[in-house]
């Protein structure tokens, strides 16, 4: 072993003895103000989360006297049910409610088997311009969905749908960005499957129902939920496609008792609660599938 050798081995250690205690240095500091910083950042994040829903069910169970008052003072007739009451036996959320469910229901169940089959047309199958179509798909996404409420309107009243649940529905059905989710995730299924079943004589439907969706489950039920937010809580076009009262969605009849009944604090948070209500417990029951979705796309379901 030559001298300049032996200088290096024999200093080799202590500079790395001396670089570690350096970043070990660095990175605890860094660490405990990244900390710091970041419990921070969640405690006010969640106290504005939480604030205005705790203060939107205090107003709620307050009368319409001291829902009036100072939002943080104590009611001066106690705690009460009323407003909730008002709001389900003489009001119409119980009908509003239904139509929503049925409207967020049959949307999510279109929409997800629609864009399924059209992800599973772009993933596996080829035909001539299916690159241009797929660009032209994500291409849709960046089309902002106001622009399109004026044709869509004039088309529905052409099919004489306007008024209707049909009107109300078909157009919320059409998702390019669930179709570019799920075919993202349909590309990194291993082609094998399917050629094993092919060689057992399975067609496309067959492998699409018995070996795609089984894999795509987590995927699936993701997507099916933001779907079912998204068309729960639309307001704008169930409010332009449709007058008949007894077709209005919550959202829509929401709107209809503010204006009919002037400002009625109380009885507006109870609505607000119990609109709310229905997305807290499908969140709640479903948030695991959520992030197990979106947590395995891009590896196959595994």
């Amino acid at each position: 072993m030559s001298t300049q050798t032996k200088i290096r081995a024999s200093r080799a250690p202590k500079a790395t003895r001396a670089q570690n205690q350096r970043t070990s240095a660095l990175t605890i500091g860094t660490s405990k103000g990244w900390t710091g910083g970041a419990i921070t950042a969640l405690i006010l994040l969640a106290l504005m989360w939480v604030l205005p829903i705790l203060w939107g069910v205090t107003t709620s169970l307050k009368s319409e006297k001291d829902a009036a008052g100072p939002p943080l003072s104590a009611p001066s007739e106690g705690w009460t049910l009323d407003a909730y009451i008002q709001v389900l036996t003489k009001g119409e959320i119980p009908r509003w409610m239904f139509n929503s469910f049925f409207v967020a229901v049959a949307v999510t169940v279109l929409t997800v088997a629609i864009s399924a089959l059209a992800a599973y047309g772009f993933s596996r199958t080829e035909f001539r311009g299916r690159k241009w179509l797929f660009a032209l798909t994500i291409a849709s996404i960046m089309v902002p969905g106001q622009i399109l409420i004026v044709p869509l309107f004039q088309q529905m009243n052409s099919m004489r749908l306007t008024d209707t649940f049909a009107g109300i529905i078909l157009p919320q059905i059409v998702a390019p960005m669930m179709v570019f989710i799920m075919k993202n995730f349909f590309d990194t299924i291993p082609k094998e499957l399917e050629e094993a079943a092919r060689i057992d004589g399975a067609g496309r439907m067959r492998i699409f129902m018995t070996i795609i969706v089984p894999l795509s489950r987590p995927i699936l039920m993701a997507v099916s939920i933001f779907v079912f937010i998204g068309a729960w809580n639309n307001f704008l076009w169930p409010f332009i496609v449709t007058n008949n009262p007894d077709l209005l969605t919550l959202p829509v009849g929401l709107a209809t008792v503010k204006n009919a009944y002037g400002v009625q604090y109380a009885q507006s948070m109870a609505s607000a609660i119990l609109a709310a209500l229905p997305l807290m417990v499908v969140f709640a029951l479903f948030q695991r599938q959520i992030v197990k979705g979106f947590a395995t796309s891009g590896m196959g379901g595994q």
